[in-house]
């Protein structure tokens, strides 16, 4: 019988890696959570466990879902409803869809191209 990893751990490592992810160092990834370095160095350790307040301010920092945090989902995206990089999409005209669409591909394209 495998024993479940324990819900602790998932969270400091999946904060880990979504600031990783978002290349945000402790120190950025507190500010736009609006918390002290010390914190996020803390939850990474697992040090100390965030209140629900702070969860929340952390996936919203981070583009993240709770549940991803929570080792509850996989995919640590947000719906295209809550995410907002596409909240105000549906009011784009076609063409500006068009254009923000290209400029999505240019800035994947020079990611991509930073990884080589």
């Amino acid at each position: 019988m495998t024993q479940k990893p324990d819900p602790s751990e998932i969270f400091k490592l999946r904060l880990r890696s979504a600031r990783d992810m978002r290349e945000f160092s402790q120190s950025d990834l507190a500010g736009r959570a609006e918390l002290p370095p010390s914190s996020i160095a803390h939850f990474e350790n697992g040090n100390r466990k965030p209140s629900f307040d702070t969860l929340r301010r952390l996936a919203i920092a981070l583009e993240v879902t709770t549940d991803y945090l929570l080792g509850r989902v996989e995919d640590p995206f947000l719906s295209d409803a809550a995410d907002p990089l596409f909240r105000d999409v549906k009011n784009l005209t076609g063409k500006d869809r068009e254009l923000a669409k290209d400029f999505l591909e240019i800035l994947a394209k020079r990611k991509s191209a930073s990884e080589d």
